[in-house]
Formats: structure tokens, C-alpha cells, sequence
């Protein structure tokens, strides 16, 4: 295996703990990985203004791929790399399936995420834990209306976002989401559909991101747990699923580290790419 030089790391039920924290030993873990000269790299569903301020106090910690990859930003020179968004006439006919249904929506404009009133409010409704409900709260804005807010054909959309109370619904709707042409969908945990123009997956971002910088894909490394997670996992040269993984992600992974509770993270760091 060639030396790691590039990691791409997920954010929840990975880098972060349940509580949507990240631990100390982690912390020094990567300091002493970019130390060492290697590119840490935040992969995550999330838009560039939901990622944890204490993630992005880590000095060296400067690409974001971001939504799932549909943005890639220079966090250090406040640059976007490279973007793949999708026409917000598509995003309206998708808010339009998911209103069909008892959910949560939420769409992320140039690395904002918004979200109706109505549906924050009740957000509780749609997570499993208080510090979800929380992160959700710290950085969304609400709107009166989203699809008012996507009205102007000229904005562009990076993601768009759904949680839903019922699997049954939730497997309709991805069914009839899948059938919308020029898009992808996929998920991060079990109740949720994320939807990006066809072609952006946290994969194809990080091996573009590689391309740029020099770093060859046997270089890098990437650690996650959700389904947003397969195609990183499966496109870099290590892929590493964390242990409370979903099961198709680890059948995806090379190799399977402790859970997020327990510093999976790190521990696979130390394993594989601290000398």
C-alpha cells in the first residue's frame, strides 16, 4: 500500500461522537496526521455553514467536500474548488414529491442550509437524538416558504434534503425521487433521502480534489458510515467503514475500525497512516 497522503473523513457517526462532538484523542490524532504532512479532508452531507466549529479549529483542516460533494471549498483562502449544483426547477419538483408526504425538507443553497418554519419547529419529530435536533437549529435558516425561496430560476441548489416518520412513505418517495431525470439519491441514515444532480458522490469529489492536488487515488484514505459514504469508501485506495456502519458499507469497506463512540476514527488513522 502507498504512503497515505489524503483523508477523507465523514462527520457524523464518524468523526463526531453521538453527541456531535469531537474527542480529544481524535483532536491530537489529527494534528499529528497533518503534522506529518497529510490533507485531512471533511466529507460530509452537511453544508459548508453546518460543519462544526470545533472540527474547523483544528489548525491544518482546510478542503471541505461538502453536501455530499456537489461543493468543494478551500476553507483557508475562502474559495470554492469546484461546484455541481442542481437548476431549481429540479428542486422544486422534488419538494413537490416530498410534500406528498409527512416529512422534514430542507434545501442547501451556496453552503447554507434552509428549511420552512413549520418544519423546523417540529424537527424533533424527524431526528432520533437532542443534539441532532440542536445542530439543525445552530445552522439552519428558516424561510416562510421553500419553494417561494427556489422561484427564481437562475439559483442554483446543492442539495436537497428530506426526513421522513414512516419507511413505508420514505421508500415511495425515494422510488418516485429515483424516476426525477439528472439526478442521484442516496442516504446517511435510515430515514432520510438525500438528492444531488446525477454524478456528485463524496467519491468522485475526492478524487478530483486528489487530482488537483497531485495526490494519486492509491494515497487516499476515507472513513465513513452511511450510504452516502459507499462510493468514497469504494473509490479511494482505503476505504475504512466505521463498526456501527451500515452493513452495505462495510461489505464496501477494505477495512472495519471501532465505532465513532470509541474513536474509530483515530484508531484507523494511527493504523494506517501515522509513521
Amino acid at each position: 500500500m502507498k504512503k497515505i497522503k489524503m483523508i477523507g473523513l465523514d462527520c457524523d457517526g464518524t468523526l463526531l461522537n453521538d453527541n456531535k462532538e469531537l474527542t480529544d484523542y481524535s483532536r491530537e490524532v489529527l494534528h499529528r496526521a497533518i503534522e506529518q504532512g497529510v490533507v485531512i479532508v471533511i466529507a460530509t452531507g452537511r453544508p459548508l455553514t453546518g460543519i462544526p466549529k470545533q472540527v474547523l479549529a483544528v489548525e491544518g483542516v482546510r478542503y471541505a467536500l461538502t453536501s455530499n460533494g456537489a461543493r468543494i471549498v478551500d476553507m483557508q483562502e475562502n474559495q470554492v474548488i469546484s461546484q455541481c449544483t442542481m437548476p431549481a426547477k429540479i428542486a422544486r419538483k422534488l419538494l413537490r414529491i416530498f410534500s406528498a408526504y409527512d416529512t422534514y425538507k430542507e434545501v442547501f443553497i451556496d453552503g447554507q442550509g434552509y428549511v420552512g418554519c413549520e418544519d423546523l419547529e417540529r424537527v424533533e419529530a424527524y431526528v432520533d437524538t437532542e443534539s441532532m435536533a440542536r445542530y439543525v437549529r445552530e445552522c439552519r435558516k428558516p424561510v416562510d416558504n421553500i419553494e417561494e425561496l427556489l422561484r427564481d430560476d437562475g439559483i442554483r441548489v446543492d442539495k436537497v434534503h428530506v426526513m421522513f416518520r414512516n419507511q413505508e412513505e420514505r421508500m415511495q418517495a425515494f422510488d418516485e425521487a429515483n424516476r426525477v431525470e439528472g439526478v442521484t439519491t442516496t442516504c446517511a441514515i435510515s430515514n432520510n433521502i438525500e438528492v444531488n444532480m446525477l454524478g456528485v458522490n463524496k467519491g468522485e469529489g475526492l478524487l478530483r480534489l486528489g487530482k488537483l492536488l497531485g495526490i494519486e487515488r492509491d494515497e487516499i484514505m476515507a472513513c465513513g458510515d452511511g450510504m452516502n459514504d459507499f462510493e468514497m469508501l469504494k473509490a479511494v485506495g482505503l476505504g475504512v467503514a466505521m463498526e456501527n456502519a451500515m452493513e452495505e458499507v462495510k461489505q464496501a469497506a477494505d477495512y472495519v475500525t471501532d465505532t465513532n463512540e470509541n474513536n474509530g476514527v483515530a484508531k484507523a488513522i494511527e493504523k494506517f497512516a501515522l509513521a
